[in-house]
């Protein structure tokens, strides 16, 4: 068995595998959560510079 496969079983087997996966799961939640926040105060802040720019005299 390479050093490698015996790491990466010796990783699985140990406790701290499973704690590091759900870190890792809730940081891409976390990550999600940002990304669709920042979508959609992107588009509210659009909408808002359009209406602005289509009141201001030419």
């Amino acid at each position: 068995m390479s050093p490698l496969s015996r790491s990466v079983w010796k990783f699985l087997a140990s406790e701290e595998g499973p704690t590091a996966v759900e870190y890792a799961l809730l940081l891409a939640l976390i990550v999600m959560a940002c990304f669709a926040t920042v979508q959609t105060l992107g588009t509210s802040v659009n909408s808002l510079f359009e209406q602005t720019r289509d009141e201001m005299p030419h």
